[in-house]
């Protein structure tokens, strides 16, 4: 067992401490392992009493055995905010965790991202312009970052995944759990192409409370904020605020004035978020990035789409059946094209030429 983790789980772990105190003590005392060896009546200039004569009894090495054994898996990783592999990021945020649960590529940890977010009883439309707008972002190699919650969260990893920026999730459970049960499959995705992300010990069930700390997280860990969907009453615009107060950039898709799931993105309008129509908006906001290599869009399909693809809007059926070339095929053309500027997604699934 790895003395110097196990002191900081240990400390992570003990009743009424949190986030917050457990940076106070780092702050008088250095290292976790030099927290345990302080005196209680030393500890308690800093921490409640209660806590300290917890801290003062040391920490049980079998009930940190569980989270050992979950480490054997090379897939598995813990990262203190010690170690240089923490993202980079989340340093510059008010609250970072003291700890972080990782599953999957922890590469992705430090690349460029950008945070989707938005409703989860989003429309047919909403889904599809998160999906689409996390796969441009992706293969201009951005990492896309959600929540892995229902709707625009659990579609934005969906596009994600199919770039070489690929996607992260960061939940509010333990990682050894999944929430919700319907998402299992997009979960097990991510722990293998993408990464999955938590704050919380193993073992941790689905606690309200839990989701708006993970959402600073969300917007932490990125340069900027996309809400695609999102009443009112959205948590969306709780993760929105946080990007907001973070210093990242806040962008929100336009919808109709009749339809709820617009009017947190009109809000966010209105306070100054910027309005996107399509991808290239926020990649000119935030500027293109080294990625892997991207989806295949040979030159050679891109000229045979061109011939079937004039100046007025049509519907990639239509372009299927012309073009002969398949629906994924023209997916990841189109999304090549759209990056270039030869090509804007309209509403109603609809392209049409413009270069």
């Amino acid at each position: 067992m790895d003395a110097d983790l196990a002191s900081w789980l240990a400390l992570s772990q003990i009743p009424g401490l949190g986030n917050e105190g457990m940076r106070r003590l780092l702050q008088a005392f250095g290292t976790p392992a030099h927290v345990f060896a302080t005196p209680a009546h030393t500890l308690k200039q800093v921490a409640q009493p209660a806590v300290a004569q917890a801290i003062a009894q040391g920490w049980d090495e079998a009930a940190l055995a569980p989270t050992f054994v979950w480490l054997e898996d090379p897939n598995n990783t813990i990262l203190t905010l010690a170690d240089p592999g923490y993202p980079r990021a989340l340093l510059n945020i008010p609250d970072p965790p003291l700890l972080l649960y990782v599953k999957g590529r922890r590469e992705l940890l430090n690349r460029p991202a950008l945070a989707v977010v938005g409703s989860r009883n989003a429309t047919a439309q909403g889904l599809n312009n998160a999906e689409a707008f996390a796969q441009a972002a992706s293969v201009a190699g951005l990492c896309i970052v959600s929540g892995m919650a229902h709707g625009i969260d659990a579609a934005a990893h969906r596009g994600g995944l199919r770039g070489p920026g690929s996607s992260m999730g960061v939940i509010g459970t333990g990682l050894d759990k999944v929430y919700p049960a319907a998402n299992r499959e997009l979960a097990h995705q991510l722990a293998q192409e993408g990464a999955l992300v938590s704050e919380f010990p193993l073992g941790t069930p689905p606690l309200a409370a839990n989701f708006p700390r993970r959402n600073r997280i969300i917007s932490g860990m990125s340069l900027g904020c996309l809400v695609v969907e999102a009443s009112l009453q959205s948590g969306s615009l709780i993760t929105a605020r946080m990007a907001l107060e973070q210093g990242r950039e806040v962008f929100a898709i336009p919808g109709s004035i009749h339809a709820p799931q617009s009017k947190g993105c009109h809000h966010l309008i209105k306070q100054g978020a910027k309005l996107v129509e399509s991808a290239q908006d926020i990649l000119e906001e935030l500027g293109r990035f080294d990625a892997a290599p991207a989806l295949p869009a040979a030159t050679l399909k891109e000229h045979q789409l061109f011939a079937h693809l004039g100046f007025d809007p049509i519907d990639m059926d239509s372009l299927s059946q012309q073009s002969g070339l398949t629906i994924e095929a023209l997916s990841a053309i189109l999304l090549q094209l759209e990056l270039e500027g030869g090509v804007a997604a309209l509403p109603g699934g609809l392209y049409q030429r413009i270069a």
